[in-house]
């Protein structure tokens, strides 16, 4: 089954750093999107840590044989968050302290999506013309929603809307949610920081893909949140299982 993967990071307009990060390996099947936060440089040093730590374990553990999909993201958060966390307590640079990352992966694996998240970073999957959100934000807006506090009416009177309550390497361990979903061809999965939702509606991203070329999504989707504010670094994913 062929995939077809498109990706792009931009500073967006109000941000003078791009602390997010995009990793590709197409050798693996694994795809990355990280959000990092954290002092004047450490957000970038965070999503860029994070992520190659995390392909190293998958890579090492592929090679291995020995875990499956779910355990070997559960390690590779782990191993991620530590190394980001060890990095951020090192003597002598202030700007890392507190660092931490969002991170939303995809391991194409035995024919299988294994979906993997921490933070508010989001993955869709497109399907018989709808798009569906995969994964759950780990943000105090999300759990205000879940606990009844709010209603989705109140949420553009919210404050504090990027204030996440999971990260990677902001504590020395993290949890992270993975999901499986076997492929079929000519789904399209999107995986995206908040820079792109937070701008743009799920709604339009939806007549977007549908309406296509698939090769343009990315740098539309990063052209229409710019042009809505661009009030964050905004990352897109796009990838494509071929019918």
């Amino acid at each position: 089954m062929r995939l077809n993967v498109w990706a792009k990071t931009d500073v967006g307009r109000k941000r003078k750093i791009n602390q997010d990060a995009i990793l590709l390996d197409y050798d693996l099947k694994l795809f990355i999107v990280a959000d990092g936060m954290g002092g004047h440089k450490g957000g970038e040093v965070a999503s860029a840590l994070a992520s190659e730590a995390l392909r190293e374990v998958v890579r090492d553990e592929l090679k291995k044989g020995e875990l499956e999909p779910e355990d070997i993201f559960i390690k590779g958060y782990k191993v991620a968050s530590r190394r980001v966390y060890d990095e951020a307590q090192k003597p002598g640079d202030e700007d890392l302290r507190g660092m931490g990352t969002t991170m939303v992966a995809i391991l194409i694996h035995n024919r299988v999506a294994h979906i993997a998240n921490v933070g508010d970073s989001r993955a869709y999957v497109y399907r018989d013309d709808l798009l569906w959100r995969i994964t759950e934000d780990h943000s105090l807006v999300n759990e205000q929603l879940r606990a009844g506090i709010i209603s989705e009416s109140e949420l553009d009177e919210v404050t504090g809307k990027n204030v996440i309550t999971r990260s990677v390497g902001f504590e020395f361990d993290v949890e992270v949610d993975v999901f499986h979903r076997e492929l079929i061809g000519g789904e399209k999965y999107l995986l995206c920081s908040d820079g792109l939702y937070g701008m743009v509606p799920d709604e339009w991203i939806q007549e977007r893909i549908g309406a296509g070329p698939s090769e343009s999504l990315v740098a539309d989707c990063i052209v229409e949140a710019n042009e809505q504010g661009g009030d964050d670094n905004v990352s897109c994913l796009f990838l494509e299982v071929e019918p």
